[in-house]
């Protein structure tokens, strides 16, 4: 029987949808690819139990399609739209010393991208690099993604990069796989995500929550637009945009409440009990998680482009337009400001008396936080930053593309389950793809977070190991081997 390939396409003026959706029919497999125009898109495979079957389930797939406003158009006629890059300037320092920057690393794009943990550093560009670095300066390894990376978050032991082409990467095993594929009409901005739930919020003010097995749970309009702040833990979702913040029940059952804030929220960080709220009026905002009420102001000199704090908020830092971070106490007092000596902190975080920070000029940098080398700074004494360099050999990891361009994962493969290791299967249920455990000592009722682009039905994987998540699921630690 013949291959039938329906391809439409729904653009709108003004920023609207600009995307994609084909389905293709060959036997019995379905399958579908969508996303951006101009895009590779996502991939989507079903299998029937007979060719007609198969063509039905198409049919009903294209007709919803249509009712939505999808049309039939010829591939490559309409181009590309552009996503939106953060349009941010970097004025001179206007702090009297330079701060006690230990090691510089300059990544070649202006970068927003960044996490730390107790074992590295990791920094994302809009060139759509990501390191990873000891936290001595070492550079360790790179990962190329397919366009910029708006910002990288961590789930637990799961690192994710949220990128421009409309996927979110997990980066936790040497090859980068397509975790999570946002709607092609949703700009990100931002994401945060807990116990495998991802909030993601937008270039409109809006936000969109998407859970374990990539599916759409619920989505809110704030009244706001340019959301740049989203934080999430198991009571609630915090939602920053041009208007305030904004609060949601995890579940999405409704508002819990508003706060104003003065001037838009350009970030957010958020600790047990509070968020704060960075916004272009030279403040930062801690707002109470209970019920939004304001409970202390930090003043800065300039628009806010970030913050972050030390644990439980005994400190509080921010980075300004002017290419300065500032340390407040609890309460709101001022104790330092100093110049980063190049750019703007576009991102940061807090570890162990070091600030790191992500900047304008596309550099990861660490600072010295310490109150000793604070006090030195002050006085005028800094010590000269290392300047890390990239290594030639550096290994670079990239998610590989199939034939067909469609973003997946090149797999090893192996004969028999090593010692230690879970076997689990790709099996269909419903019109729907899941992945299940097969190895005992699990729940066998449970699903497995999966990357969508490498399930095959009938397939079985070999994983490092399995973690039990709070939402009743499974999520895969370490390496991903197809069993042969």
């Amino acid at each position: 029987m013949a291959r039938e390939t329906t391809y439409l396409e729904l653009s709108q003026d003004g920023g609207g949808a600009h995307k994609f959706y084909e389905v293709t029919v060959d036997g019995t497999a379905v399958s579908v690819r969508y996303g951006r125009i101009g895009a590779p898109g996502q991939l989507q495979s079903s299998s029937f139990p007979t060719a007609e079957k198969a063509r039905a389930a198409a049919a009903k797939k294209i007709g919803e399609k249509v009712r939505k406003g999808y049309a039939p158009a010829v591939q490559g006629q309409r181009a590309a739209r552009a996503v939106t890059r953060r349009q941010v300037t970097s004025a001179p320092s206007t702090a009297r010393a330079v701060a006690p920057v230990l090691w510089r690393f300059r990544t070649g794009s202006a970068a927003f991208g960044i996490h730390v943990d107790e074992d590295r550093c990791w920094v994302g560009n809009q060139a759509g690099d990501v390191y990873t670095l000891s936290h001595g300066g070492e550079v360790l390894a790179r990962y190329s993604l397919p366009d910029g990376v708006k910002c990288l978050v961590a789930d637990e032991f799961w690192i994710y990069a949220g990128c421009d082409d409309g996927t979110v990467y997990d980066l936790s095993s040497k090859v980068p796989f397509g975790a999570y594929g946002i709607a092609a009409d949703v700009d990100i901005y931002w994401l945060d995500i807990h116990e495998g739930v991802l909030n993601v919020s937008d270039a409109n003010g809006g936000l969109t929550v998407i859970d374990h097995e990539d599916e759409h749970q619920w989505s809110r309009k704030s009244s706001g637009s340019g959301a740049w702040m989203v934080r999430a833990d198991e009571r609630a979702v915090y939602h920053g945009h041009s208007a305030g913040v904004t609060a949601y029940a995890a579940d999405g059952t409704g508002q819990l409440w508003h706060s104003a804030t003065p001037g838009g929220v350009l970030f957010g960080w958020q600790e047990e009990h509070s968020v704060y709220a960075g916004t272009v009026r030279n403040t930062v905002q801690r707002l109470s998680k209970a019920s939004g009420a304001t409970e202390a102001t930090y003043r800065c000199d300039a628009a806010v482009y970030s913050c972050a704090t030390s644990p439980d908020g005994r400190h509080v830092f921010a980075g300004d337009s002017s290419s300065s971070v500032y340390c407040f106490d609890a309460d709101g007092n001022r104790l330092w400001k100093l110049g980063t000596g190049g750019g703007s902190a576009l991102s940061m975080q807090y570890l162990d008396e070091r600030l790191y920070l992500v900047t304008t000029d596309g550099s990861l940098v660490c600072v010295d936080a310490s109150e000793q080398a604070i006090a030195a700074a002050q006085q005028g004494s800094v010590p000269a930053p290392m300047d890390v360099k990239s290594a030639a050999a550096l290994p670079v990891f990239t998610p590989a593309a199939s034939a067909s361009a469609v973003a997946t994962v090149s797999m090893a493969a192996v004969a028999s389950e090593p010692a230690g290791s879970v076997v689990v299967e790709c099996v269909q249920q419903g019109g729907r793809m899941r992945v299940q455990v097969v190895s005992g000592g699990f729940e066998p009722s449970w699903n497995v977070q999966f990357p969508r682009g490498i399930r095959e039905v009938g397939a079985r994987y070999v994983v490092d190991g399995l973690h039990a998540a709070s939402g009743g699921f499974y999520r895969v630690r370490g390496e991903i081997r197809r069993l042969v």
